[in-house]
């Protein structure tokens, strides 16, 4: 895999001057404008007979602006300024490219490097519109420094309000932001920001890979945000969609230059049985020259500090994980059916931004647990920073879904939490916005169900179910946080166990915004009880703050107690101990501790508790309480103390 890496890069900086300039050609592709106010158009279309620009600026006839036919398919045009001296493609003009096809049909298509599409409320196809304001955003603060825990807030900015509306930049930058930083989260990754003309696809369906979706605002207001949040110290990534692209050919990049080869793989190879969509060919030229001008776009022109790959699995293997299994056996990631072409990618891509921006991250999507993910490339791994921890959130549905309380295996569910291979760092989450999507369940929603519509007052009793939901949600994210990686992520509003699904606007509900957004103004509500868990959310994120845990080696687990459900580790100096048991609770429970001195004695005090008043506990721990170490051997170790 690295031959294959290190041969293609070499053709690259051979034949393209080198990384930098083979990547940077989001400058030059698409529509752009000179400082003389020349604009200079640059397409590739290798199937296409003859290629125009039409729009605004010449009434939309089709032919008086043709391009010139280069070698290797790509086609260029030259638009002097106006006798004016302004340019002849103004700000906010709609344009189209005209694709003469090999049978003699006119298509009107979108530029794969358009910067701005929009749609107007009358229409179904989205328009391209030249954007170049007189101004655009400068941006005023710097990226934050790489950080060494990642607390990461997954958000989808359309659903960020409590009102039934697509929710906008602006109201994310002013209303949503300051909340995050207030719940100790030191990082947001944006889902859905790459323009895709279907809503309900929840920004998976990409149809315009250089625009930032308009249905928000416009690309200076996202800007604005991604400077807002650095300015609070808070690292933005994007949710980045390699791995696949609409089938849309009026507004999207199918079908471009008439064929069905532009951009894809041609037939049926070049389409995605379950998804509808089609599948990119890594082994082209100009789709690496688009792919890896797309990822530097979005860091370079918007500031964004990284990228978490969606849909990996898919990307991997020329089954694309369709009916395939993985159970570790190193025999599933090495063979004939693994796509080494989509390999290589990543490992170009990931190449490239370490090498012009060792600052950004990269997160890996994948459910199969291809092996060195995130090792470097030169030992042969694929050169991710992170990988997500998807086992874990499945663990928890199974285990609330299937076992009664007193059936919680403590063993199956550490090794869930820890099973990660070493010096791979891997991202712990509870859930994400794939529990909170119709057709499934938050935690909280699996834990109290219909209880959450009637009983989540302080004025109505606390019933059984709703204490118990309470509780286990602060102790399974408490546990996820602690044990299950070195990053962690959570999804909007599903820290204060956000009630009900997620379904967008589609034709099965009526087209309604009810359940697209996020009721932030629950947790400002002192009446309600999912202040508790947002309160209890943030101060657990506050001590990783402090300490933090998930920079710290792995975690010394000394207890996995199957009859009293406890499950007690050491990481980062601190002891956690977790009482999973029913009814049970215990007095001088002896746990371990790792320091082996017989000289120190050392003294513990209480720093998080998740059975405290202000989390909605019954307060049965006395906080001035001090717990000091003893030479007295437990569970094999020489030193332990009494809780």
């Amino acid at each position: 895999r690295y031959s294959l890496f290190y041969n293609r890069l070499k053709n690259i900086e051979e034949s393209e001057g080198g990384l930098d300039k083979f990547s940077k050609c989001y400058k030059t592709f698409g529509v752009n404008q000179f400082v003389d106010g020349g604009i200079y158009c640059k397409e590739w279309a290798p199937g296409a007979e003859a290629v125009f620009l039409a729009g605004d600026f010449n009434g939309w006839n089709p032919f008086s602006h043709p391009y010139k036919k280069m070698e290797y398919g790509k086609w260029e045009l030259f638009i002097p300024p106006g006798q004016d001296g302004y340019p002849s493609v103004p700000h906010g003009s709609k344009l189209k490219v005209v694709i003469r096809a090999q049978n003699g049909e006119l298509l009107y298509r979108i530029s794969p490097w358009a910067r701005y599409v929009v749609r107007d409320e009358d229409k179904v196809n989205y328009d391209w519109v030249h954007w170049n304001p007189p101004q655009s955003y400068i941006h005023k603060h710097p990226s934050p420094k790489r950080l060494k825990s990642l607390r990461i807030y997954e958000s989808h900015v359309g659903i960020a309000s409590p009102e039934g509306k697509v929710a906008s930049y602006k109201n994310f930058t002013y209303n949503v932001l300051p909340r995050i930083k207030d719940l100790g989260y030191n990082c947001v990754q944006l889902m859905a920001i790459m323009e895709h003309a279907y809503y309900a696809s929840f920004g998976y369906q990409v149809t315009s890979f250089f625009a930032a979706s308009s249905r928000y605002g416009t690309p200076d207001d996202l800007k604005e945000m991604i400077d807002v949040a650095h300015s609070m110290g808070i690292t933005v990534l994007l949710d980045v969609v390699h791995s696949h692209a609409s089938k849309n050919s009026e507004d999207g990049l199918n079908e471009f230059d008439g064929t069905d080869s532009c951009f894809f793989h041609s037939g049926p190879k070049g389409t995605h049985r379950l998804w509808d969509s089609r599948l990119f060919d890594y082994a082209n030229w100009e789709v690496l020259r688009f792919l890896l001008s797309n990822l530097r776009m979005w860091i370079e022109d918007y500031r964004f500090d990284g990228f978490r790959f969606d849909g990996i699995t898919s990307m991997l293997y020329h089954h694309h994980g369709i009916g395939t299994g993985f159970s570790g056996d190193y025999n599933e990631y090495f063979g004939l059916h693994v796509d080494e072409d989509a390999l290589c990618y990543l490992m170009l891509a990931n190449h490239m931004i370490n090498f012009l921006h060792p600052e950004c991250i990269t997160i890996a999507e994948d459910v199969s647990g291809m092996p060195a993910l995130c090792r470097p490339i030169a030992e042969g791994g694929v050169g991710f920073d992170y990988r997500l921890a998807m086992a874990i959130p499945d663990k928890w549905i199974q285990i609330i879904k299937e076992l009664k309380d007193e059936d919680w295996n403590m063993g199956n569910i550490v090794y869930t939490l820890t099973n990660r291979r070493y010096e791979e760092k891997y991202i712990a989450y509870a859930e994400s916005h794939d529990q909170a999507l119709v057709g499934d369940k938050t935690l909280a929603f699996r834990l109290m169900d219909a209880e959450m519509y009637t009983n989540m007052s302080v004025l109505s009793p606390l019933t059984p179910v709703i204490d118990r939901g309470i509780q286990l949600h602060k102790m399974i994210r408490l546990i996820t946080h602690a044990l299950g990686g070195e990053s962690y992520l959570n999804f909007m509003g599903n820290e204060f166990g956000h009630p009900e699904w997620l379904d967008f606007p589609r034709r099965g509900n009526n087209e309604s915004y009810h359940y697209a957004r996020r009721q932030f103004n629950l947790t400002e509500d002192h009446l309600l009880r999912y202040r508790f868990l947002n309160t209890f959310d943030r101060d657990m994120n506050k001590s990783e703050e402090r300490f933090g845990w998930l920079a710290s080696p792995p975690a010394f687990v000394s207890e996995k107690h199957e009859s009293n459900k406890v499950i007690a580790f050491e990481r980062a100096g601190l002891i956690f101990i977790f009482n999973f048991h029913p009814h049970q609770s215990y007095v001088d429970y002896r746990v371990v501790i790792w320091h082996s001195s017989l000289i120190v004695i050392f003294k513990y005090k209480i720093l998080l508790d998740s059975d405290a008043a202000e989390y909605g506990g019954h307060q049965r721990l006395d906080h001035s309480a001090e717990y000091f170490s003893e030479e007295y051997p437990h569970n094999d170790r020489p030193n332990s103390l009494m809780v």
